[in-house]
């Protein structure tokens, strides 16, 4: 299995905070992306993981950091060139617990597994990347067309499931991580976050 930490964003909401990108906040004595990459290895220890940022700064021991090809849409954080069969993409912002980990690691599929809240989508598992590229591909598509506002995990939840694309519905192919992931995405985040 490989693993892909997704942090090459722009961080427009977190605004450069305190003086660091939101995926260096320290948890402890280490970074989201240091307790990421310790939490799946000890979880999974034949792995493979990559972080996918243009920033020297995210390379942690333990990970390949890889600079993606594309980076223009929200939704290329997804790393085109890095779909493939059996691919986990986890978001470099959420701060994981090891339960959550497991779960992500352990639930398996034979196409594509969501794992999240009501909120956001924190990981996907991917065992079929031909349907989740094709998912993907149509999500762009219908963005760039002006068909729909937004084109992130949600739209390609929702293109899998066959939803309606709009509100954050869960159905089918969903894992409920509700108490054991935090996301930071704007600096009230981390004021208001209670784990740290």
């Amino acid at each position: 299995m490989r693993y892909v930490i997704m942090a090459d964003g722009k961080g427009t909401r977190w605004g450069n905070y305190s003086g660091i990108p939101k995926h260096l906040i320290k948890i402890g004595d280490e970074t989201l992306l240091e307790r990421t990459v310790r939490l799946i290895k000890q979880t999974d220890e034949s792995n493979e993981i990559v972080i996918t940022s243009h920033d020297y700064r995210y390379e942690v021991e333990g990970a390949v950091r890889y600079e993606p090809k594309n980076n223009v849409l929200e939704i290329d954080r997804f790393t085109d060139e890095l779909i493939d069969d059996g691919v986990v993409f986890l978001y470099g912002d959420t701060y994981y617990t090891d339960d959550s980990i497991k779960t992500i690691v352990e639930s398996e599929t034979d196409t594509i597994l969501f794992f999240g809240n009501r909120k956001s989508i924190v990981a996907i598992k991917v065992e079929n990347g031909e349907i989740f590229r094709c998912h993907v591909d149509k999500v762009r598509r219908l963005f760039l067309e002006g068909k729909i506002n937004r084109c992130v995990g949600w739209q390609v939840y929702q293109s899998f499931e066959g939803l309606p694309f709009g509100d954050n519905i869960i159905a089918d192919d969903y894992v409920v991580v509700e108490d054991s992931t935090r996301d930071f995405n704007a600096p009230e985040d981390l004021k208001d976050n209670i784990i740290l």
